[in-house]
């Protein structure tokens, strides 16, 4: 079973839609044109019921098919970056410093040709529910749906997402049991020492110098007290101190992230981070305030779920275009609040763009719209597998 026919023909559709998205980007927590957008089509397409409201801007569409049955949750995130897009394309965000960096409007424009499908057809028994989910980009959209009740007001069984890959071949779907993406920490660490004249260091204490040393310290804390056959990874990616080249500043910040898989490496990678910042700005005198706040958990792939989600895509694709992601990616992903919650899996959708095009999270990315019908596929693929339509 390829791409599924009724799908194929509104790939046009899909296409306008995701454009008109990439034109329009809002930040987390802020996609009310979006999701006002999203809810109206899902009423359109004429689904059962359309929920608002839920994690402020999410909304979800619940598709009944013929007969009753199990359910099943289909995600999509809708959120754009901070970024100023350099694209060029003709459907460039039109607000500046705020883009579709990741794919997030293809992700909506594909659940949304699923919702149309299923809502027309039907071809299933139970209940599809459609997940359209805000502020996957550091906003936690993910976890709030969850504490705000999802999967208490919409039973379902598994729960299903798809991201779209540019390193990966176009049209191919990627599939991993267990670890595919890494929990996410936010460090923040203030080194307080004391200002004086550059010319005259010994009256001061420079937390330049300490901030200095605790960043090269950290490059010891995966090297030799994680184990090697695990992951883990802590980069300090700003440094922010001082107002002129001849005055050593008070206060120097950084800011940095860390990644891991495994819970235990999450604890020993806070503990060194901790440990070493306030111990090396002790041993000069000065003081470090430390942060390390756990942002989202790895993202982990249920076996179960994952076999039935690379089945469906071998449907769609064939054989030779599902393919085993050979390894995790150190990414973050706040899908991981659904999966720590409900049996599920997250997929990759391959973009086809090689390693020196422009990648996710990049100012001059776009989404390859030539896999929507693909990815919506799939979707509704899935639906129809796990739910067969009865008598």
């Amino acid at each position: 079973m390829p791409i599924i026919n009724r799908i194929a023909e509104f790939h046009d559709d899909m296409t306008a839609w995701r454009r008109d998205f990439h034109q329009h980007p809002e930040l987390n927590f802020q996609e009310v044109r979006t999701s006002g957008i999203v809810a109206d089509k899902l009423r359109e397409f004429g689904c059962d019921e359309v929920i608002t409201g839920i994690a402020t801007t999410g909304v979800v569409g619940v598709i009944r098919g013929r007969g009753e049955g199990g359910a099943i949750g289909l995600r999509a995130d809708m959120d754009a970056l901070p970024i100023h897009e350099e694209s060029g394309v003709p459907h460039a965000s039109l607000t500046p410093g705020v883009m579709h960096a990741c794919g997030h409007d293809g992700h909506t424009a594909m659940l949304l040709g699923a919702a149309r499908y299923l809502a027309e057809t039907r071809n299933f028994s139970g209940t599809a529910y459609m997940i359209f989910q805000p502020a996957e980009e550091m906003g936690g959209g993910g976890e709030v749906m969850v504490k705000e009740g999802l999967f208490e007001r919409f039973p379902m069984d598994r729960v299903f997402g798809l991201h779209n890959w540019p390193g990966a071949p176009e049209g191919t779907f990627l599939w991993r049991v267990g670890p595919v993406m890494a929990a996410v920490a936010d460090i923040r660490i203030t080194v307080t020492g004391k200002g004086a004249h550059g010319a005259m260091p010994h009256q001061g204490n420079d937390p330049i110098v300490i901030a200095s040393q605790i960043v090269t310290a950290f490059q010891s804390i995966v090297a030799r007290n994680v184990e090697p056959v695990e992951a883990g990874v802590i980069t300090i990616g700003k440094i922010e101190g001082g107002m002129a080249f001849n005055v050593i500043p008070e206060v120097v910040n950084l800011r940095g992230t860390a990644r891991w898989y495994s819970p235990e490496v999450g604890d020993i990678l806070e503990n060194k981070v901790r440990s070493l910042a306030t111990g090396i700005a002790a041993a000069y005198g000065a003081e470090a305030e430390v942060h390390f706040d756990r942002m989202y958990p790895a993202t982990i792939n249920e076996e179960t779920s994952t076999g039935l989600a690379a089945e469906a895509a071998r449907a769609v694709a064939g054989e030779a275009k599902v393919q085993l992601l050979p390894k995790p990616t150190m990414g973050g992903e706040d899908f991981s609040f659904m999966l720590n919650a409900k049996d599920g899996a997250y997929l990759m959708l391959g973009a086809g763009r090689t390693p020196e095009d422009p990648q996710v999270h990049h100012p001059r990315y776009d989404f390859n719209d030539t896999v929507l019908p693909l990815g919506a596929s799939w979707w509704a693929t899935m639906v129809e597998r796990q739910l067969p339509r009865r008598g």
